[in-house]
């Protein structure tokens, strides 16, 4: 199923269940702004003087982004990132978008955006080289197989040891699919989310980690027979999703700021009711 055809599928989930609030990372660079009027629009540090610059990567997938167009504002990343801008005062004319990469989001070296938001993990090696804002979205990893294939009905993370598994490239997927199931097999890599689908409709691999909005995603609205296996268990600390900045950027304070406004508001909790979805995701033990 084309996946610009099917976004309405997965609107159509109602949302249930959203993860619970874990304590924030407090992102790198100053916790809070210096002065009352810090972030007023026109103290704001920008790449580009009275525009909000922001990347992310290309095909932008739903639901964080629908018909692979973030400036429309429909999808969970393009709808916080319009209402974190607001928060900043820039209207959504105001608001420009440019194409990066996921890797090189968070590569070390001087940035062309304001933030970049791209479903990336908040984690401490990447903090060496981005700064990160307050986490907009705890997240939750989960595992997609097919109907009928040799996971579909796991109940246990060990019950995947055998199964040949893949995920994104330089993803917290990968990582978990590496040092929490601990498959026998070596685990397949693929430059996109795209790719890994596709090697799943063609029976290369057994399934797919991926966190758990695309896996939902995935299973609604890319594949015919798609299947929810499970959730992985979430262990210590919330992984969370941050917008990136470049590495001691003034704007962190003020962009954490805003994210934070908007989560005490109700806001961000509104918009995961919107386009996000916990529900039909089992706990793997």
């Amino acid at each position: 199923m084309n996946p610009r055809t099917a976004v309405a599928v997965l609107a159509t989930i109602v949302a249930v269940g959203l993860s619970a609030c874990a304590p924030e990372d407090e992102p790198t660079g100053s916790s809070t702004p210096s002065g009352p009027d810090a972030c007023s629009k026109e103290k704001l540090a920008l790449k580009v003087p009275g525009t909000f610059t922001v990347g992310t990567d290309k095909p932008a997938y739903a639901p964080w982004f629908v018909d692979d167009d973030p400036s429309n504002g429909k999808g969970y990343e393009s709808a916080v990132t319009y209402a974190v801008a607001e928060h900043l005062g820039f209207a959504a004319s105001e608001v420009k978008w440019q194409t990066v990469q996921f890797n090189a989001a968070f590569a070390p070296g001087p940035k062309k955006f304001d933030l970049d938001v791209n479903q990336i993990s908040i984690s401490e090696d990447r903090r060496k080289a981005v700064d990160f804002s307050s986490g907009y979205y705890d997240v939750r990893q989960t595992v997609i197989t097919t109907a009928g294939s040799k996971i579909a009905n796991a109940k246990k993370v060990a019950e995947l040891a055998d199964a040949k598994l893949g995920a994104q490239v330089g993803t917290t997927s990968y990582t978990m699919l590496r040092d929490q199931i601990k498959p026998k097999q070596t685990p397949a890599v693929f430059d996109t989310n795209d790719l890994a689908v596709q090697a799943l409709k063609n029976k290369q691999i057994d399934g797919i980690v991926v966190d758990l909005p695309t896996g939902f995603y995935m299973t609604a609205a890319q594949l015919d027979n798609g299947k929810i296996v499970g959730q992985l268990p979430a262990g210590g600390q919330a992984e969370q999703f941050g917008f990136v900045l470049e590495k001691g950027s003034p704007l962190t304070p003020c962009v954490s700021q805003a994210v934070d406004a908007l989560k005490a508001d109700g806001t961000l909790a509104k918009l995961q009711q919107q386009y996000l979805t916990a529900e039909g995701a089992p706990e793997l033990s």
